[in-house]
């Protein structure tokens, strides 16, 4: 059986360090490729210890290449390379047999205008702001505590995987609404819309967080299309964006409600921390406590400062001095009045002497006589009326005359007038 096997390989058969070396051999000794002139641009950047890598990219086709320049070299380069400008690069092809990668080594960089991808993003950018699309006034503030969420991302990226395990840490038993989509490639912008256009379908969620865990700048190029932003801008319900490990914000990072650079901060942001959701409800029952009997202890310390005043007072004291002052009041009143009533009963007794005295019938007792006249009758009954005779003069022989004694009255006729 084994010397079947070995019949069929053939003589010629390399291993994989050979095959390495071998086209290691046909890569860095060509003379084309020893010394090379490329154009493209710098789709990302990253500085090493040992140099600077970047990966030179062709804006139309997407072919790309790894490049390094090694810190013996750096400074000598005369344009550094930038993510977004194209450059033209002076530099041989190299070969790591441990990874079977090859990878430009850079002698030298030239400036060749502004990339093409950098280009449109500007444009595209500019665009966008002139019709309003990044104004803070269009910005939604995010809900304290959602009961919906929905997540629109791969669902083979760890982004996935680090928002569930965030959420499930912070805000246990939250529903979620996964929206899977595809978030890198060329297929990538027309899924994430499809993925927002599900959300706003399912009409339950309160908010939605776009995110993708971190990548180059060229992974991450779905997030700067015109159509995943204005899905963005035109999504019913507050959108965060947690969109890889970059500095630069995407166009996405720009429309969205809010934005943070990482999914786990995504999730962080969206949804409180029970636990500390927990502690602030304690710290408000100790603070409400606290106000609660400072406000009982202020209240008796008013208290207990009215009755030391009232001790101070002393108003027993006060109403029997009032009371002793009423009494006083009384005794007066009723001694002046007494008084009052005694100074009238006499000048009632004096009048009733008078009236005594100057009563008629008292001199008629002493045997005295009233002499009436008749004057006339009186007007209401045409009786007569019969008027005290004052003297002699005005009497007439013959005239009757009304002798009133002092008991009982006569009729007289005047005889004759004596003269004094």
């Amino acid at each position: 059986m084994t010397s079947d096997i070995d019949s069929l390989i053939p003589d010629t058969a390399l291993s994989v360090a050979g095959l390495t070396t071998y086209i290691q051999a046909l890569l860095e000794q060509d003379q084309q490729l020893r010394q090379v002139w490329v154009t493209g641009e710098v789709s990302s950047a990253n500085h090493h210890r040992r140099g600077l890598f970047f990966t030179l990219q062709d804006p139309d086709t997407k072919a790309a290449i790894s490049c390094v320049v090694w810190n013996s070299q750096v400074e000598k380069v005369i344009q550094m390379p930038t993510s977004g400008e194209q450059l033209i690069i002076l530099g041989s092809i190299r070969l790591y047999p441990q990874r079977g990668q090859y990878q430009l080594t850079v002698w030298q960089t030239l400036p060749a205008g502004e990339g093409l991808l950098a280009l449109r993003y500007r444009q595209l950018r500019l665009r966008l702001e002139a019709e309003g699309l990044f104004d803070l006034e269009r910005k939604r503030s995010l809900p304290t505590h959602p009961q919906i969420i929905a997540v629109v991302t791969s669902p083979a990226a760890a982004a996935w995987g680090d928002i569930q395990k965030t959420l499930k840490r912070r805000y246990p038993g939250l529903h979620v609404l996964f929206s899977p989509a595809v978030v890198q490639g060329e297929q990538a912008p027309a899924s994430i819309v499809a993925a927002i256009e599900r959300v706003e379908q399912d009409n339950r969620a309160s908010v939605l967080i776009l995110s993708r865990g971190g990548g180059a700048v060229e992974e991450l190029a779905c997030f700067n299309d015109e159509r995943v932003v204005r899905a963005v801008a035109n999504c019913s319900i507050p959108v965060i964006t947690g969109i890889g490990h970059q500095r630069d914000e995407s166009l996405a990072d720009l429309v969205a409600d809010a934005c943070v650079h990482t999914p786990t901060a995504a999730a962080e942001q969206v949804v409180p921390e029970l636990t500390e959701l927990y502690a602030q409800h304690q710290q408000r029952i100790i603070a409400l406590n606290e106000a609660l009997e400072q406000h009982l202890e202020t209240a008796h310390n008013q208290l207990q400062k009215l009755r030391n005043r009232l001790r101070r007072l002393r108003l027993d004291q006060q109403i029997q001095q009032q009371r002793q002052l009423l009494d006083w009041q009384r005794q007066r009143l009723v001694q002046a009045t007494t008084q009052r009533f005694q100074m009238a009963d006499q000048h009632c007794q004096m009048l009733q002497s008078k009236l005594v005295t100057l009563d008629p019938k008292a001199v008629l007792k002493r045997g005295y006589a009233v002499v009436r006249q008749e004057n006339g009758a009186n007007r209401e009954d045409d009786k007569p009326f019969w008027g005290i005779a004052r003297s002699a003069a005005e009497l007439l022989p013959g005239q009757e005359l009304l002798i009133q004694l002092n008991r009982g009255q006569i009729k007289a006729q005047v005889i004759d007038i004596l003269t004094d």
